[in-house]
Parts: structure tokens; C-alpha cells; sequence
């Protein structure tokens, strides 16, 4: 709710508040003078978490090639960081709650620097894997102290800017992930290769650990609570059930388990519901707080979050996907390409945050999905007009636009979804906030399997079947050979290019690509001119079925915005507000 003229404190109650430090709105509690240098800490290491999510990606090929991986072991590299932090976030806010989130906060540090030193050493691609597991699991148990600790922290004139400053570090580091994981790669510093990406968080590590302990304020829930073992072992074989099927369906051809397993999954979360309150009940610590789900403000919101992550993480690795496979471009153009993504997001970031949201409430957000729609729009008729000739500078308007977008939406969420939380339960909610945005990620990754790559062999198909006629004309003029045989090798290219399509890996190269029409040198040359432009205009066709798909899923966040409360409420943070019917 807005704060009326009665509550909003006086000019003089500011002036004085300057010079004790005392925050006006939550009565005689002192600010902590080193809240602001504890907040750098926690934005580097958010950043670090947030980056390494994405950086891995860009060296994979790298990582494959130097320690002789298969194909699914380099997977795991990347899909066992995101299962093992998804399984460990709600756990993590809990620790702190209990245990205390500064010193939760540095294990996970602590962790998360060892293993990525691990990582960095790796010799064999089972090491790297463990590594990657592990590393997942300390960012689970890091993360959600970021945002418990900037709830209970900073005033309610400051907490604004705090998120705003965390959400433009996320926004950051998701986007620089392919820019500087390109770099480091390309680079080859020292000779490290794709090492760097790992052992660059070692000295961060070592810094936040140090001056972390000395400007972090310790804090923990109030009363004495206990760890729900129980509740935790549920929640993770449910989310292993959920998560797991969507990460590996498409590598493993989408079997029938896997769909049992994920309708099976909401059998055992709601064994997980009816055990939080039984906890509830028994000794009032559950894992999670049920409680907060009757605050509109709180369910409502991870309704959104989670739909609009689902979007941006379908979005995300499509992208990828389309400029890096589809267009050729190097890991360093492609992230350099996401600069004006990056601009968008920066100028709306702190914006939506301590200026539009205030002012306007969800309008403020709703506005944004708009806008992040407009530049979907453009980037499909872009992608459609250019196809396999689109340069980077032809798309700079729509991410423009995307990343304007993005910053509105997306840097408000956690604040609103925290807004009403109790101190008390700030880590649990911050775990299940962060865990819901990981789990919209996994959807969205699963979601590409099914909107990217499902409709691939019908857009090669198609593409190709339009190339046969002016490719059969240049062999015979170009490679010089008789009609009968432009025949044979068009057969043969066409076949390859559906059988590439097929492919579930793309580093393989099928039997029929292998075939004796297309090794003649000159034949050759003809044919790798039409299969670029051909692979090219197969994954811009593809790429426009995603963002056309995004663009429903932004509509539909615009209309789940009417269920937030319209104006973000401004409490006092020291009393527990009183639950909003989500009515």
C-alpha cells in the first residue's frame, strides 16, 4: 500500500536521521554502518554465482576437446551445477535463518572458491563434473543469504536500491557470461584454455571471504528453530524427479520414465506441503513457510517470476544457439552482440526499481512485459527479413528494446515477492525465490528442445528443398560436372542435412555427410557457400517459432501482473505484516 501522508516521516525526522544513523521507518534500530560494503561483497559474489551459470557454456567445446570428455560428460558439466544449486537453495535460506546467514554466507564462499580451484585443476572429466556438483551445492547455500541479508539490513528507503543494484549484477552477469567466457577462452592466458573460467574466481573468492568477515553483520531468525531433515529430503528427490527429466529429456530422446517421473514429482511435493505443516504444527520449523503463500504480494509474484524465467531461460540459450550454431559467429562476437541488451537493462534496472515501481506500482512492470514484447516482435521480423545475412548491428534495436524490458520486470520481482516477508523467514523465502527462478530457467531449457530443435528438421527440410534447383545449376557451372552427377550430390547434400538436423549432439557428424558425392574439393567449396546460408535460415526459422512462443509467455506475465498489489507496500521492517488475501 502507498504511505500516507501520516506515516511518511517529516523533514526533520530525516535531517536527524542523517546524523544518528537511525532508520526513521523501523523506530530506534540502528542502520549498520557497514551495510553498504557488506552489500559489494554479496553483489560480487552474486555476480560470480550468476556468471559462472553461463561462462561455462561458451568453453564447453574447449573443455571437451582437452580432456578427451564424451558428449554427456561435458553435459553434466553444465547441467549438474544447475541441478545441485536448484536442490540445495531452500535448504541454504534455512541454514541461515538457523545457524546465522553470515556464517552460512562464508562457507559458501568458502566452497564455492574450492571448487572452482577444483575445477580449474581438473585432469579428467569425472574430477570436473564432482567439481561442478559441488560448486553447484555452494552456491545453493551462498545465494540465498545475498538476498535474506539485504532484506533485513538495509530501511525500506534503502532496500530499494540495494535490490535494484542486485538485480542490474544479475542482469549483468547473465548477459557478460558468453562475452567474457568468449575472451578468456579465445585469450588463452597463460596457456589455461578454458581453465581461466574456473580459477578467475579464486582470488574473488579469497577477497570476499576475508572482508566479508570483517562488514558482514551476523543476523538469524529470532526464535530457536530447527532443520527439517524430513522436509528436506522430500523437497529434493521431488525436485530431482521434476528437474532432471527436463535438463536430459532431449539427450536421452524424451523417454516415457521421464514423464512419469515428472507427473510422480507432484505426488511427492505435495507429500513435502502435508509435512510443512505437520512441522508447522509439531514445532513451528517447517523448511518452508506456508504461512507466506497467503501474502498476495509472495505467491503471486513467484507466479510471475517463475513464468517469466521460463521465458528468459528458453530465450536465453536459443539465442545462444542462433548466433553461435546458426550464424557462425565466434563466442566473442556473439557476446559482444549482447551489448545492447546489456544497455537496456542497465538504464531500466535501477529505474524500475527506486523510481517507476514507487510511482506507478505493477502499471510500472506491465509496461515493461509491453516492451519486452515490442522487441520480440521486431527481433522476429528482423530474423525472418535477413535470415542467414543478419549482422549484428540489424539487431541491436530489438535487444535494445528485450533488455529495456527485461530491467523493469525483472529487478522488481524480488522485492516484491519479499516485500511482506518477516525478518524471520527472510532466508526460507529468499531459498524458495531463487529456487523458483531456477526452476523457470530448467522449464525454459526444456522448452527449447521442444520449440528450438522441434521444428529444425522441418525448417532444414524446407530450406534445402529450396536450394536444390540453383545448387544443381552451379555444380554443373562451378564444380564442372555432368547434370547426372549435380543430381547424385544434391541427393547427397540433402540428406546429410537432414540427418545433421536429426542430431541430438552437434558435434557429430552423421554416415551419410561422409558420402563419396560430396568429397570432391571443388564440390565441396560449392556446397559449403549453400549449407552456412542453409543452416543459418533453418535456425533464424527456429529462432522466430522461440520468439514468437516468448511473446505469449510475456502476455501472459502481463496479465498475471494484475494479481500483484498495486502499489508495493512500505512497512515498518520490524513488525510482521499481516497476510493480503491473494483474492
Amino acid at each position: 500500500m502507498a504511505i500516507s501522508s501520516e506515516q511518511a516521516p517529516s523533514v526533520e525526522t530525516e535531517v536527524d536521521s542523517r546524523k544518528t544513523g537511525v532508520d526513521p521507518t523501523a523506530g530506534d534500530k540502528p542502520l549498520d554502518p557497514k551495510r553498504w560494503a557488506a552489500l559489494l561483497v554479496l553483489l560480487v559474489s552474486a555476480f560470480l554465482d550468476l556468471l559462472d551459470g553461463t561462462i561455462a557454456n561458451v568453453s564447453a567445446p574447449s573443455m571437451q576437446r582437452d580432456l578427451g570428455a564424451g558428449y554427456s560428460a561435458i553435459q553434466w558439466v553444465l547441467v549438474g551445477y544447475q541441478l545441485a544449486f536448484a536442490l540445495t537453495l531452500i535448504l541454504g535460506g534455512r541454514l541461515g535463518d538457523i545457524h546465522g546467514r553470515k556464517k552460512v554466507f562464508l562457507v559458501g564462499v568458502a566452497g564455492f572458491t574450492l571448487s572452482s580451484l577444483v575445477a580449474g585443476l581438473s585432469q579428467e572429466p569425472w574430477q570436473l563434473v564432482l567439481a561442478r556438483v559441488i560448486q553447484g551445492a555452494s552456491s545453493g547455500v551462498m545465494v540465498p543469504q545475498v538476498l535474506s541479508i539485504i532484506h533485513v539490513t538495509f530501511s525500506d528507503k534503502e532496500r530499494g536500491t540495494a535490490f535494484a543494484l542486485h538485480g542490474l549484477v544479475g542482469g549483468l552477469a547473465a548477459t557478460l557470461g558468453l562475452a567474457l567466457g568468449g575472451l578468456l577462452v579465445q585469450w588463452n592466458l597463460f596457456g589455461l584454455d578454458w581453465r581461466l573460467v574456473f580459477l578467475v574466481n579464486v582470488p574473488f573468492g579469497l577477497v570476499g571471504l576475508v572482508y566479508g568477515a570483517k562488514v558482514i553483520t551476523e543476523s538469524k531468525a529470532p526464535q530457536a528453530l530447527k532443520l527439517d531433515i524430513r522436509g528436506a529430503v522430500l523437497l529434493t528427490i521431488g525436485f530431482v524427479m521434476l528437474v532432471f527429466p527436463l535438463l536430459q529429456g532431449r539427450e536421452l530422446g524424451w523417454p516415457a520414465w521421464g514423464y512419469v517421473s515428472m507427473a510422480a514429482s507432484l505426488l511427492v511435493l505435495a507429500g513435502f506441503v502435508a509435512w510443512q505443516r505437520v512441522r508447522t504444527r509439531r514445532d513451528g520449523s517447517p523448511l518452508v513457510e506456508l504461512g507466506l503463500f497467503r501474502t498476495r504480494s509472495y505467491s503471486a509474484g513467484l507466479a510471475v517470476n517463475l513464468i517469466f524465467y521460463a521465458g528468459m531461460g528458453m530465450f536465453t540459450i536459443g539465442w545462444t544457439l542462433y548466433m553461435q550454431v546458426g550464424q557462425g559467429w565466434s563466442p566473442m562476437r556473439a557476446g559482444l552482440t549482447s551489448l545492447p541488451f546489456c544497455v537496456g537493462a542497465f538504464l531500466t534496472a535501477t529505474s524500475s526499481v527506486m523510481i517507476l515501481v514507487p510511482k506507478f506500482g505493477r502499471k510500472a512492470m506491465q509496461i515493461g512485459a509491453l516492451v519486452l514484447m515490442a522487441g520480440l516482435g521486431s527481433y522476429v521480423y528482423v530474423a525472418g527479413k535477413y535470415g542467414s545475412d543478419v549482422t549484428s548491428w540489424k539487431i541491436a534495436i530489438p535487444l535494445f528494446l528485450v533488455g529495456l524490458g527485461f530491467g523493469t520486470v525483472a529487478t522488481p520481482l524480488p522485492l516484491i515477492v519479499t516485500s511482506d516477508v518477516p525478518h524471520e523467514h527472510a532466508g526460507s523465502a529468499s531459498g524458495v525465490v531463487n529456487t523458483n527462478t531456477q526452476l523457470g530457467f530448467a522449464i525454459g531449457g526444456a522448452l527449447v528442445s521442444v520449440v528450438f530443435f522441434g521444428g529444425m528438421v522441418g525448417n532444414t527440410t524446407a530450406n534445402v528443398d529450396a536450394q536444390l534447383p540453383q545448387l544443381r545449376q552451379e555444380l554443373v557451372a562451378s564444380a564442372q560436372v555432368t547434370p547426372d552427377a549435380a543430381d547424385r550430390i544434391a541427393t547427397a547434400y540433402r540428406t546429410c542435412a537432414v540427418d545433421r538436423a536429426k542430431e541430438k549432439d552437434a558435434s557429430v557428424l552423421p554416415a551419410s555427410c561422409a558420402a563419396e558425392p560430396l568429397q570432391d574439393p571443388k564440390t565441396a567449396a560449392v556446397l559449403a557457400t549453400y549449407g552456412k546460408d542453409q543452416v543459418g535460415d533453418s535456425f533464424a526459422d527456429s529462432f522466430q517459432t522461440l520468439l514468437t512462443t516468448f511473446i505469449g509467455i510475456a502476455a501472459a506475465v502481463f496479465l498475471l501482473m494484475f494479481a500483484l498489489p498495486k502499489r508495493l507496500r512500505q512497512e515498518d521492517p520490524t513488525q510482521e505484516p499481516e497476510p493480503t488475501p491473494a483474492s
